[in-house]
This record gives C-alpha cells, structure tokens and sequence, in this order.
C-alpha cells in the first residue's frame, strides 16, 4: 500500500494567497510581492492542488475568494500571525503587519477595548479592523475566521436559537457580564428626566434599532423586546446616525447601558429600564483555534473594562 505524503505549504506561499485575497486582483498581488503575475498564479495553483480546494473564483473584475477559501485564509492568517510573533520573540522584529480583527454587535465598550488594544500592540506596522456588524454576519465572520473573536449577548428570547447556531457554527459563547436592561436617550430628552423608565414611559416615542439585513429574525435583534409592538419605529446600519436620531427626535434604543462618553461625548445618557429581563454578554471563538495573543490581550482588556459596567 503506498502512503500519500501529507501536503505541505510554505509561509511565502501563505503569504502569497492573502496578499492576494487583500488586493482582490492578481496583478496587483503580484507587484506587491515582486513577482510576476504567473508565478504568483502558480503558486496560488499549487496549494489549490495540494489541499484539493479552489481558493479563489475568477472574474473579469479580479479574484473572489471561494468560501472554502475564506476558511483557508482564518487559518493562513493565523499561522502568519504566529510565525511573526516567533520572529518578534527571538529575532528582535516583526516580518509584517499586526493583523486583528473584532466583528462584534454595537457596544462602545468593544471599540474602547479595541482603542487600547491598538495603542498597546499596534506598533509601527498593522491592520486593525472593528466591524460593528448585524449579528449573522458577526457570527460568520468568526466562524469562518474572518475576525479572530466576536462579541454579542444572549438572553431568555434568543438563547436557544443562538446557541445552536454557534454550535453549528463550531463556536463557544463565553460571558463577560451580565446587564439589567436600559435605554439610551438624549440628554435633553423628556425620558432622560426620570431616574427609571418604564415600557409605558417609552410608548410616546421613536424606537431605533439596527438592521439585521437578509436575516432579521427577532432572534437575531440586538434590542431586546423586539417583538414588542411599536408604532414609531427607526431602524439604523450604524452607531452615528442612531445617536443623532436619539438627540434630533427625543428617540430610544434598549441596551445593555454600558457607554463611553470620551468616545461617544456627552449627549447620550443610560436609564434603566424596569423589566424582568436581562441581557448576558459575551464573546465567541472557534472552538478547534487557540486564540492569538492579541485575542488574548483584547479579552483581558474587555474584561477590566466592563468589570465596573451595569448588572
């Protein structure tokens, strides 16, 4: 019986195949490795055949990267990751970029957490992404090592639907804190004036919320009650306008009520909000990937930071 050799790969040629998937054109890639344009082909061509995969799709416009080949590339990123921290540890500098990425429901504690992650470790050379983003897709993008952690909550509505999603998804929940519900308003806002708002407090006005594009089931809402009836309802892709909607029409949004005023300024303010209810935050990882020492450090930084936050 004749034994295959187990495929093997070189760290040139992972780097090959994600300077490509960054540049999205071969040409480009290529200039960028000083390579010609079928020598990067080939090589690309190469892995392609040992692993028995297609990384990429060709088009007219440039190259696609396939959705086996985004799970190739988590990996190829990883590994490239590790190879620099050796390479930092033992020979005194780095051979590329830090690479980091958080995709994570909109929580200004997950971005203050990413601004000091970035201040501590960036150093002279990275390429940092914080994808405020709908809920499946944070969870795809963790699930195909797109980002390397994802942050989100769960409570008694989306609990079981989420959790076997992220099993499916092969990810692990695990929870920072546990939050009592409150509500952002204006500062100026008739509903900031009360020291508790109750849902009959909330009724008169707008409510925001996020859109959740293809996949706007109630479960995957980053507002709890959700399915609660509204008769003014706003809903928003991003934290900027959300916030100017709150302040220009006395509007509402359901939170956790953790909020960073030097990154946010002073003009939202958090009240409780008095339901039986709650919301358990959270980060989520792969479980076949120990996470990076970046992924590690954010963790600890998230973790100090929302010590103190609302329970």
């Amino acid at each position: 019986m004749t034994t295959r050799p187990m495929p093997s790969v070189t760290l040139k040629q992972l780097r090959y195949v994600v300077t490509a998937a960054d540049t999205g054109n071969i040409t480009e890639a290529a200039a960028r490795l000083y390579l010609s344009q079928p020598s990067l082909t080939a090589a690309i061509h190469e892995i392609e055949r040992e692993y028995g995969i297609t990384i990429f799709a060709r088009s007219g416009r440039g190259i696609e990267t396939t959705p086996e080949g985004e799970e190739f590339l988590g990996y190829a990123r990883q590994v490239l990751e590790q190879a620099n921290l050796i390479e930092e540890r033992y020979k005194g500098s780095a051979t590329g970029k830090q690479r980091f990425c958080v995709s994570a429901q909109h929580y200004s504690f997950a971005v203050e957490a990413f601004v000091e992650l970035l201040r501590e470790y960036g150093g002279d050379r990275y390429e940092f992404r914080m994808r405020e983003t709908q809920t499946y897709e944070l969870i795809n993008d963790v699930a195909h090592l797109r980002s390397e952690i994802g942050i989100l909550y769960l409570n008694r509505f989306n609990e079981t639907v989420l959790r076997k999603t992220l099993r499916d998804n092969g990810l692990t929940f695990t929870p920072l804190f546990t939050a009592k519900p409150h509500v952002f308003v204006g500062k100026d806002s008739p509903l900031a004036q009360k020291k508790v708002l109750t849902p009959e407090d909330l009724a008169p006005y707008p409510r925001l919320s996020y859109e959740q594009g293809n996949h706007n089931s109630f479960y995957f809402s980053e507002e709890i009650l959700s399915t609660a009836d509204c008769d003014r309802e706003l809903v928003v892709c991003d934290r900027a306008t959300l916030f100017n909607l709150l302040i220009g029409l006395n509007g509402y949004t359901i939170c956790s009520g953790v909020i960073s005023e030097e990154l946010n300024g002073p003009n939202i303010v958090a009240r409780p909000l008095l339901i039986d209810d709650y919301m358990e935050i959270g980060y989520i990882l792969p479980d076949a990937i120990h996470p990076s020492a970046l992924t590690q450090h954010y963790i600890e930084i998230l973790t100090r930071l929302t010590g103190a936050g609302p329970r």
